[in-house]
């Protein structure tokens, strides 16, 4: 499924590597599955960018210390206060312009 994704948003090129909750066994918002991230990309939770249009997961993100980016096509409001991301954009082509 997230191969297929990638592949249809043309966005393959730009991305070193996709994660999945399937590798870990449980699903978002368990910390596992944001833990993950950290030692296959050597790095450390304000290091990584989250990037996600579910404001759930950029909950989630936050919870566990990383820097989560909503993308937020539709407009929707923000129904988890206390857990902001730390940029809010309407598109993936934004994120490039980010600086963090």
């Amino acid at each position: 499924m997230l191969a297929d994704a990638v592949s249809s948003a043309g966005i393959g090129d730009l991305l070193d590597k996709v994660f999945s909750v399937s590798s870990v066994g449980v699903f978002k918002t368990d910390p596992r599955t944001y833990a993950q991230l950290l030692d296959p990309l050597m790095a450390t939770r304000d290091e990584i960018a989250f990037v996600s249009s579910n404001r759930w997961d950029v909950a989630g993100a936050a919870n566990r210390g990383l820097k989560p980016i909503w993308v937020n096509r539709g407009g929707n409001p923000d129904e988890y206060p206390g857990l902001e991301p730390v940029a809010l954009i309407r598109s993936l082509a934004e994120v490039a312009g980010l600086s963090l």
